[in-house]
């Protein structure tokens, strides 16, 4: 029976693109309750920390009411801060919302799509995962460019690891329209972790297809995976 919770994704709104570029202090925000520790070198503004309160208290009162034009005030190294720190908390629902003002306004690499991707299936969430991958679909470009800095890496094992067939057959097809296999060669690693985790959703033929793309840049030295 379908869920009549609404998406996270449903909730995102609109937030104006402006940008405080005033010199903060900064202060660095320890371990609460039963989280785990702030990740080394990872460092909150008062102004991150004073929005991920406002936020938190917000949207316990009214999750649909959440004031996200505090956002807006944030620089993006602030807002890319928030983002993590709420992900550490497992605060999803308010993650989402800073991950999407950190795409309208300066646009959210794969690293971070990647990172979004293991909290929501962390956290059950894993039907959310589809329609961010559809967003980044409609977006469009980025493929080829986070191919060197892994971020596209991290993204395929995320789904791979949250199971999510529909999005890992989309993010290749994203990759080849990119060119990746024509444009530009293919990863061997990348597609041999691509090919695994598409064979065990059942999409053999296209397991097949990366299977061969390898073997004909590396001499035919890839071992067909057993189904």
């Amino acid at each position: 029976m379908a869920s009549t919770a609404p998406s996270l994704f449903a909730l995102f709104s609109s937030t104006a693109a402006t940008t405080n570029l005033r010199r903060i202090s900064t202060v660095r925000c320890g371990p609460r309750d039963n989280r785990g520790p702030l990740l080394k070198g990872r460092i909150l503004s008062t102004e991150a920390i004073q929005a991920i309160q406002s936020l938190k208290r917000a949207y316990r009162t009214d999750p649909t009411d959440v004031p996200t034009h505090l956002l807006s005030r944030l620089i993006k190294s602030d807002l890319t801060a928030a983002f993590k720190e709420l992900l550490r908390q497992d605060q999803c629902a308010l993650a989402v919302k800073v991950f999407s003002t950190i795409q309208s306004e300066y646009g959210a690499d794969l690293n971070m799509y990647a990172e979004l991707v293991v909290a929501l299936g962390r956290n059950g969430l894993s039907e959310e995962i589809d329609p961010l991958m559809g967003e980044l679909e409609k977006q469009g470009g980025g493929i080829i460019q986070c191919e060197e800095g892994k971020g596209l890496l991290r993204l395929v094992k995320a789904l791979i690891g949250a199971r999510r067939k529909e999005s890992t057959v989309r993010i290749y097809g994203m990759m080849k329209r990119s060119g990746w296999g024509s444009t530009y060669e293919v990863n061997e690693y990348m597609g041999r972790v691509l090919s695994k985790g598409l064979r065990r959703f059942g999409e053999v033929e296209l397991a097949d297809e990366i299977d061969e793309e390898i073997g004909r840049l590396f001499k035919g030295i890839l071992v067909k995976p057993r189904v």
